[in-house]
């Protein structure tokens, strides 16, 4: 199928881009890992999900989704995908909870170990993040940041029991290095003294309406080296309404990639996950928004001087 995008020329989508496996679909195939640039990795893990389920499913509808966004990039004017996109089979979430942790920090560890390519972990709900962040604090220790992008704090020490719930997803990478946290408005009591406490930065939605005076404040929390945490509920309903626990009041569109504009320009990042994508029955519109924003993170990843 040959389409014509707004300014791009003519690119190649394979016959059925429903049934892609690698995000974009290119028709001559994706290029190997070690040409690419960026890597996209699934991680489809649910287990602890307290509303609604389905977030196993994101990465997979992620994916599916991603032929449909033009190759050229009309903020950025660029083709990202020049820049070489390989999509790995996803990791095996089978087994154990402890299991599937273990399996998940060793898989990251390996690959940062041995390959260059700008990893995009997608999930899956948001307890991952905790092993997926672990390996980058290992190998970085207090030099790294997190910049956590949520409606929910996800700082409880544990949750019905179980220390690797999606409510305690930031909860150990809190305990060693700053997180810097933006968009929450939902903050249990048994959380709440966690919040701009220690290593915990906390920009409340509320009291942040204006992302222009917020993003500075942000910037200057953050350290030089930055792990990015995605939770689409970070986004108001409205832009991304499949999720397991959607609040109101959060990012619009424009708002959120200004801001990750900002973050991407000004720090190093060394990795981005995006987690609670929950594809909706008869909905393309979460699937396809997130698609497209892991689209334009890669962008302004490849323009930004400081992750050259």
């Amino acid at each position: 199928m040959d389409d014509c995008g707004s300014g791009g020329g003519i690119r190649k989508v394979i016959m059925h881009p429903e049934h892609a496996t690698h995000f974009l679909a290119v028709e001559d195939g994706q290029p190997s890992l070690e040409e690419s640039r960026f890597a996209v990795i699934s991680v489809p893990y649910e287990r602890t999900v307290s509303y609604g389920g389905g977030t196993k499913l994101g990465p997979a509808a992620i994916i599916e989704a991603s032929p449909q966004i033009e190759f050229w990039d009309e903020e950025l004017g660029i083709e990202t995908y020049k820049q070489g996109i390989h999509t790995l089979p996803p990791i095996n979430c089978k087994g154990s909870e402890k299991a599937v942790f273990d399996r998940i920090e060793k898989y990251v560890e390996n690959y940062i170990s041995k390959h260059k390519a700008f990893p995009f972990y997608l999930g899956g709900e948001h307890s991952i993040s905790q092993a997926l962040i672990a390996p980058y604090i290992r190998k970085y220790g207090k030099k790294l940041s997190v910049l956590h992008f949520d409606a929910h704090a996800d700082l409880r020490e544990s949750y019905f029991g179980d220390e690797r719930s999606h409510a305690c997803a930031l909860y150990p990478a809190s305990k060693d290095v700053k997180v810097v946290q933006v968009g929450i408005r939902s903050v249990g009591s048994e959380e709440k003294d966690n919040v701009n406490s220690g290593n915990v930065t906390t920009y409340f939605m509320h009291e942040n309406l204006d992302i222009k005076k917020l993003t500075p404040k942000v910037l200057k929390s953050l350290s030089d080296l930055v792990y990015i945490t995605i939770d689409v509920d970070g986004f108001d309903p409205s832009v991304v309404p499949g999720t397991g626990t959607p609040q109101p009041g959060g990012f619009m569109w424009y708002e959120a990639m200004s801001l990750f504009k900002a973050v991407c320009m000004n720090k190093k990042i060394v990795a981005i996950d995006v987690v609670e994508t929950a594809p909706m029955k008869g909905s393309h519109i979460s699937e396809f928004n997130v698609a497209k924003m892991i689209y334009r993170l890669m962008g302004y990843l490849t323009v930004s001087k400081k992750n050259k």
